[in-house]
C-alpha cells in the first residue's frame, strides 16, 4: 500500500514531466499518484483547489504547496533527506516561499512548454 497519494494536472505539461521524473525515482511504489484532469482517484477537495496548488496525503494529513513536495520526496529515498529537512519549520517557510513565487511563472512555463509540444507533433 502507497504510503503517500499526489494528485496532479495531468493537462499541464510542466506537471507530467515533473511526475513522470517522480515515478522513476520511485522505485518502491511508495507513491500513489492520481490525475486530477483525467478523473483518477477520488478529490479529498474541490477539483478547482487541486489543481491551483500541489497536494499530496502522508499518513492521512492532506497537504499542499512546498509541504506536499516534502511528502512525496520524503517518500523517494534519493530525495528523503530534502523532505526530511522541510520538517523544520524555517526551511519549510522557506521553501513556501519559493513554492508560491513558482506559482507566479508557472503559467508562462506552461504556455511555453504547451508551444513547445505543439511544434513537435
Amino acid at each position: 500500500m502507497p504510503e503517500v497519494e499526489v494528485w496532479f494536472d495531468g493537462d499541464c505539461p510542466l506537471c507530467r514531466r515533473e511526475i513522470a521524473l517522480m515515478r522513476r525515482l520511485d522505485r518502491v511504489g511508495a507513491i500513489r499518484f492520481h490525475d486530477v484532469a483525467a478523473g483518477q482517484g477520488a478529490c479529498p477537495i474541490d477539483r478547482a483547489q487541486l489543481l491551483a496548488r500541489f497536494h499530496a496525503r502522508e499518513d492521512g494529513r492532506l497537504v499542499s504547496g512546498a509541504e506536499a513536495f516534502a511528502a512525496m520526496w520524503r517518500a523517494i529515498p534519493l530525495l528523503r533527506p530534502l523532505g526530511l529537512l522541510a520538517r523544520n519549520h524555517a526551511a519549510l517557510a522557506v521553501m513556501e516561499r519559493l513554492y508560491l513565487s513558482f506559482l507566479k511563472v508557472r503559467p508562462r512555463l506552461q504556455r511555453w512548454l504547451k508551444r513547445r509540444e505543439g511544434a513537435r507533433a
